[in-house]
């Protein structure tokens, strides 16, 4: 039976139970780790031990003598407990005479051990001893589910890029380079995880050799925005046959579908997205934006960057209300030219500590493409991913990037 009942409120600094055969160093160890808001339980028997180990109660730390009653009826006890709590750390005592019978414990998995010496000065170690097993052992199970957390991230973003293109066609008379970059967060020790996220884009050309161009940008990040992203992929895939060349009716229907989606307006989701359709007969670039960043155009005869259009071009993200209406914008593309369609994360890099006023922003991307104007449109991908990432001061971006980059050369 136990020689005390809680000393505190479950939940408290340590819930410890302790399996005791000396009554007297059992009421000074209740003396000395009832404090600091632990939670002690001392029961004498290893009857006892066992019918505690096995409710409903939660420990974090379990003591027990290495011979008591005797050495094979404490290892059964142990191994018992071991076996239905693994998660459970398990400290043994010994007297000095016994140290050479610990290794038994240890083998099966006691995590460690003390000598209870004949003054009793053990006691007084006590507190920093199990403070210090609890502590490792909590910081272990963080970095199992750190690891499983990766694990389960690394899934969703490779389910993501399986479905961004690797190989782009470029139609005669243009270059055409993309690229796709996660972001990352710190965990446990500091480790990056590259997170999954909403970021999507496509590339086609259709039966005229007209080219679609297709960059959206599911809010939020994980499984939801992966899914969203899916979601809107699956359907752009479903209607692109239905000759749908106006591109506001295009995202009309498009996003009239996603709003009967749950999974993507649920709890306020929603998707950016700009869909363009490129005529090289006609040197026009067709587009229509739902909430997302306008496209830039450079000169590259005058070095010149500047908005296709204005901020005001773009109608509402998709999911929302399924009657918004869009809008068709059409841009002619002279040669020597280039257009870049991106997502926000790109001018949206800003140190750890920073705000709104430090992001890499528009001025960012006009500098970078004004100092690549001579490089090839690749090098200049390179370049605009470079400055914004070491714009974050080391701390990258926090937001998953999308870019597609299109040179008209003649």
């Amino acid at each position: 039976m136990p020689f005390n009942a809680w000393s505190s409120e479950r939940g408290g600094r340590m819930r410890i139970l302790f399996g005791w055969d000396d009554a007297a160093e059992a009421e000074l160890i209740s003396l000395y780790m009832n404090v600091d808001e632990n939670a002690c339980v001392i029961v004498n028997d290893h009857e006892s031990l066992l019918k505690l180990a096995r409710s409903r109660q939660t420990w974090d730390v379990i003591v027990m003598p290495t011979n008591s009653p005797d050495l094979d009826s404490a290892f059964a006890t142990f191994q018992t407990i071991r076996k239905e709590l693994p998660e459970v750390p398990i400290v043994g005592a010994c007297h000095n005479d016994d140290v050479y019978r610990i290794a038994r414990f240890m083998t099966a998995g006691m995590r460690t051990w003390m000598i209870r010496d004949p003054a009793g000065d053990y006691m007084f170690l006590l507190q920093a001893m199990l403070e210090s097993v609890v502590a490792a052992v909590r910081a272990e199970h963080e970095q199992r589910l750190a690891a499983k957390l990766r694990e389960e991230i690394d899934s969703v973003r490779k389910l993501q890029e399986s479905i961004i293109p690797s190989d782009l066609e470029s139609p005669d008379g243009y270059a055409i380079c993309a690229r796709y970059e996660p972001s990352q967060i710190r965990v446990v020790g500091g480790r990056p995880v590259t997170m999954a996220g909403g970021d999507y884009y496509d590339v086609f050309t259709l039966p005229d050799g007209s080219m679609v161009i297709l960059v959206g940008d599911a809010s939020g990040h994980g499984m939801k925005a992966c899914m969203s992203i899916m979601t809107m992929h699956t359907l752009v895939r479903m209607i692109r046959n239905e000759d749908f060349r106006d591109t506001a009716a295009f995202v009309s229907e498009v996003n009239k579908r996603l709003c009967e989606q749950t999974l993507v307006n649920k709890e306020g989701g929603f998707i950016t997205l700009l869909y363009g359709i490129l005529r090289p007969e006609t040197e026009e670039f067709q587009w229509t934006s739902a909430g997302h960043p306008v496209p830039i155009v450079q000169n590259m005869d005058t070095g010149d960057v500047s908005l296709m259009g204005t901020i005001d071009d773009g109608g509402l993200p998709l999911a929302i209300i399924p009657e918004a209406e869009y809008d068709q914008k059409c841009s002619r593309i002279p040669p020597r030219c280039r257009v870049l369609i991106y997502t926000d994360g790109l001018e949206e890099a800003f140190p750890q500590h920073g705000d709104v006023h430090d992001a890499y922003g528009f001025d960012g991307i006009k500098n970078s493409m004004k100092k690549a104007s001579d490089l090839k449109l690749d090098q200049a991908l390179d370049i605009l991913f470079r400055d914004s990432t070491a714009h974050t001061k080391g701390a990258g971006r926090h937001d998953d990037t999308s870019v597609v980059f299109v040179e008209r050369v003649q």
